[in-house]
């Protein structure tokens, strides 16, 4: 088994998954950056591959990719400095990006070192599940990596269904039609509902506009927890220290 369904076989609600930008602060400091979030009680870390038209992305995260890049980031250098990664850290840490410089890499030379590194899983959202099914499903399930599977408010049930017979680790809820980070973004709880309704038995997390303690509250009433990417972006803007992360982690989670 692996650790994301630990993760959930352990505990089932209020579940925080954190985005960063891989090379955001500079190189060499994704490491330090996971080991502050676990050391914070972060449960899931996605750990985003920086690309040059990041379409599902707002202006926050977009900027994020272009510093990464101009810092040199790429997915050579990423899995350089995750070789050490389960030394210190672990928690479940997902890679998420777009297909093309997965690519570029190579498919299963991906795979492969996230295997070694002790990568648990991907978010690919431009990688529809019937290309995965025909090409690429036996490498990913080869190195007992997770490919998790997006839903959206025009996901059709019967979609969904077969998202959730085809998911092995947890389904990532999209919360509306904009992009990460969309300050305008309304979170439609009657959406959030009928997926509830749905009793799917795939776990879910719901991301795209969790940017505080509100709404990641009313996420975790619909959803087994949230994602949160663009707001803790801006937030590492001013440092990443072990206590800069460790504030805003509890402010979101406020007990």
């Amino acid at each position: 088994m692996n650790r994301i369904a630990n993760t959930f076989n352990n505990r089932r609600n209020n579940i925080l998954s954190i985005y960063f930008t891989a090379g955001h602060k500079g190189l060499n400091t994704c490491v330090d950056i996971l080991k502050h979030l676990e050391n914070s009680g972060v449960d899931i870390v996605e750990l985003g591959i920086p690309f040059s038209d990041p379409v599902a992305d707002g202006p926050t995260i977009q900027k994020s990719s272009e510093t990464a890049l101009l810092n040199g980031m790429s997915v050579k250098q990423l899995f350089e400095e995750l070789q050490n990664l389960r030394d210190d850290v672990t928690i479940p840490v997902l890679l998420m990006g777009y297909i093309n410089p997965i690519i570029q890499f190579g498919v299963e030379a991906f795979c492969k070192k996230c295997h070694e590194v002790g990568v648990d899983g991907v978010i690919i959202p431009d990688l529809p599940l019937d290309i995965y099914e025909r090409h690429y499903k036996d490498i990913f399930e080869q190195y007992n990596i997770v490919n998790t599977l997006l839903v959206t408010p025009q996901t059709s049930d019967e979609r969904i269904r077969q998202i959730d017979h085809k998911s092995n680790g947890f389904i990532y809820v999209v919360s509306s039609n904009g992009t990460t980070g969309d300050k305008n973004a309304v979170l439609h709880n009657d959406y959030f509902a009928h997926i509830k309704s749905l009793e799917l038995e795939t776990p879910t997390l719901i991301g795209f506009g969790i940017r505080d303690n509100k709404t990641f509250e009313n996420a975790c009433k619909y959803a087994n927890g949230a994602i949160i990417g663009s707001r803790f972006v801006q937030h590492i803007e001013e440092g990443y220290s072990d206590k800069h992360i460790k504030s805003f982690v509890d402010e979101i989670v406020k007990s």
